[in-house]
């Protein structure tokens, strides 16, 4: 498959499985390598800002480094406020003060990137940008990232929110829907795996005030499967260029071994240099004019 002006990224979620595409995405930067158009679900969400901002790096510290010195995933954090990854450290101490996010490069791009949320009420997804408010743009994220069960519903535009992976794990379609036929789709996941997991229907008492969640939460690993046979499909025919993880994983949505995360990342940008080269042999433009 050619990459130009008119191919999409696409990346999926995944928890802690993120830091493979963290990795993947490190590598992107250092060859200079961006899209016209990205769209990212859940820790993808949160890999995809650091990627939109042009900051090399700045992931794989917030996941790995920052991890280590602060444990802000933890029980203690789930019981004290609502959820598993501690809110105050990712959202607030993280882009504000520890690792200072570039608002000023990322709404010079973030037209360009779309994040997935599921939609409460309605048991749909959402795809939302914003290119100026730094408060909604966190929201967006943060619902993006918020793990049914373990994270606190958040509210964006006054709707509540959770997971985007919820309804739409790997969002190739969406990039379709925008006119990108053609995509690069980074995985959280190796090929041929599919989730042995088995649906459950959600009992009433939970999310009780949103019956059309419990129905997708419901449905939520056979649509997952349907996704990886669609992207294997995608794949064969020559629509997608697919970066995935090469062998099982170790790592877990929710992981605190950072020598795990370590190997996982290195993975991901070893695996993401040797797709920027393979492009830096046959493509006739410099990568930075994608």
């Amino acid at each position: 498959m050619y990459i130009d002006r008119k191919t999409g990224l696409v990346l999926e979620g995944g928890g802690m499985r993120g830091v493979f595409t963290s990795g993947v995405l490190d590598a992107f930067m250092k060859y200079d390598l961006y899209f016209n158009y990205v769209v990212a679900v859940s820790a993808g969400a949160c890999n995809g800002m650091s990627y939109i901002s042009r900051q090399p790096r700045r992931a794989r510290l917030s996941n790995i480094d920052m991890l280590a010195k602060y444990d802000y995933i933890s029980l203690k954090s789930l019981l004290r406020q609502g959820s598993i990854f501690d809110p105050d450290i990712i959202y607030d101490r993280l882009p504000n003060e520890l690792i200072p996010f570039d608002w000023k490069t990322y709404f010079k791009y973030s037209s360009t990137f779309e994040m997935v949320t599921t939609n409460c009420q309605t048991g749909t997804a959402e795809y939302l940008s914003d290119d100026h408010d730094k408060d909604r743009s966190l929201s967006i994220v943060r619902a993006s990232s918020s793990l049914p069960y373990v994270s606190k519903i958040v509210e964006v535009d006054g709707v509540p929110m959770l997971d985007g992976g919820i309804i739409d794990s790997i969002p190739v379609m969406r990039a379709k829907e925008k006119g990108f036929e053609k995509n690069v789709v980074v995985l959280t996941r190796n090929k041929g795996y599919r989730s042995t997991e088995k649906d459950r229907k959600i009992p009433a008492f939970v999310y009780k005030n949103y019956p059309r969640l419990r129905v997708v939460l419901s449905k939520r690993v056979k649509a997952y499967n349907d996704q990886l046979d669609m992207i294997d499909e995608l794949e064969a025919k020559g629509d997608i260029i697919c970066i995935r993880p090469e062998k099982p994983l170790e790592v877990g949505r929710i992981e605190k071994d950072v020598q795990k995360l370590e190997r996982l990342y290195e993975e991901g940008f070893n695996l993401g240099e040797r797709f920027c080269k393979t492009l830096n042999n046959f493509m006739p433009q410099k990568q930075a004019d994608i």
